[in-house]
């Protein structure tokens, strides 16, 4: 089967994060069990969502990764044009959720699988597709603890991310957090008696703003990024009941997304800081009241150097020159960090199309994945 024909079948698992992808998942299975190859099932404790991880070729040796998800980002309350789980294609692009974030990836992973199959491979093709990416790089772990343990770690890892087939070495981490602010309730006539939990999570912003406003104006820069500092963000706050009644609870939550260089549990701790200096003068009148700030999920950066082996290997594969860096993260740190595989991110069209109405990725991309992959394969016949 070609890229395309995978493709089709890809975007019509509707495998929003939210949703199960286990039907998509033992697609891939199949396609790759058919081929000869060796493939592990990594089920979440619901059975209904999954990763996979296959290997082509020798099993007595470490491989190249190509690396990706198979979670989409959800369709409600985008005005698409045409159907967002079918495929269309029209003046040299096709369309539909996932096509490059990032099935179009995976869809170029199948094709050249097939190929690597009829082949005698010196190196070993490994395959790794995973669940809950969109939502924090969640699903991965599992996967991560499973090669943790096994005998040979892949030697390199691509990770397909939309890239327009640029080499990126870099993207930075993220750590969300929730802030929850305790005060004390009463009858909004009478106000200055009560704590009002929601300026309580008010001043806790302005910690946060502050912190950006220094970071942004004397901490290390990195212009290969398109916001070249380590950046801070409020996203979303609850709070109150009514007009006329003193909140006695607000939470918001927030992220940290740290270039490499930086540290996110020091951030963390000035903000922790912060909060116990805005808490102890209000435990005199309320001994109730309470600032909790605590951390819901994390993933590290990728921070590759620009002369690695696994660098030069992928530019010699595109025939690119030069490298970028992404705003976006992905599993890609967690490979590198976690299991120390050098890693680097080149993928098929571009995020500036992803997680959008009539989501579409270039037929000049996958050519060019699909390019990147044969020369990949004619490396893995000849020994890396």
């Amino acid at each position: 089967m070609t890229t395309l024909e995978h493709l089709q079948h890809l975007i019509a698992f509707p495998t929003i994060s939210a949703d199960p992808n286990r039907a998509l998942i033992e697609y891939c299975a199949d396609v790759l069990r058919d081929l000869g190859a060796s493939v592990q099932i990594i089920e979440d404790t619901s059975g209904k969502k999954a990763n996979l991880y296959a290997t082509i070729g020798p099993q007595d040796r470490p491989g190249v990764l190509l690396s990706g998800h198979t979670d989409v980002v959800p369709v409600q309350g985008q005005n698409w044009t045409v159907p967002p789980f079918e495929l269309t294609q029209a003046k040299g692009k096709v369309f539909g959720r996932g096509t490059t974030d990032m099935k179009g990836f995976v869809a170029s992973t199948l094709r050249i699988a097939s190929h690597a199959a009829q082949a005698e491979l010196q190196t070993p093709l490994h395959i790794a597709l995973s669940y809950d990416e969109e939502i924090g790089c969640v699903g991965v772990r599992s996967m991560i603890d499973m090669l943790r343990a096994a005998p040979f770690r892949p030697m390199i890892c691509i990770v397909g991310e939309p890239t327009m087939m640029a080499v990126a070495t870099g993207h930075k981490g993220k750590t969300a957090a929730r802030v929850t602010c305790t005060g004390r309730e009463a009858h909004s006539a009478l106000a200055p008696t009560a704590l009002n939990a929601i300026h309580m999570a008010v001043d806790m912003i302005n910690v946060i703003r502050d912190l950006q406003a220094g970071i942004a104006e004397n901490s290390r820069q990195d212009d290969a990024y398109d916001v070249p500092y380590t950046t801070l963000h409020v996203g979303k706050i609850d709070g109150g009941v009514a007009l006329n009644i003193v909140p006695n609870t607000c939470a918001f939550i927030f992220e940290i997304r740290n270039l490499p260089e930086d540290d996110p549990k020091a951030i963390m701790a000035q903000i922790e800081a912060q909060a116990v200096a805005l808490l102890t003068p209000l435990r005199n009148d309320f001994p109730d009241a309470d600032i909790r700030v605590e951390v819901t999920n994390t993933y590290p950066p990728l921070g590759t150097a620009p002369d690695a082996q696994v660098v030069g290997f992928v530019k010699s594969l595109t025939g690119s020159n030069s490298t970028t860096k992404v705003a976006f993260g992905t599993e890609g740190g967690l490979f590198s960090s976690v299991l120390d595989i050098p890693t680097v991110v080149c993928g098929p069209g571009s995020m500036a199309q992803g997680h959008k109405p009539d989501e579409f990725i270039g037929l000049d991309q996958l050519a060019k994945c699909d390019a990147m992959l044969d020369a990949l394969l004619v490396r893995l016949i000849a020994g890396v």
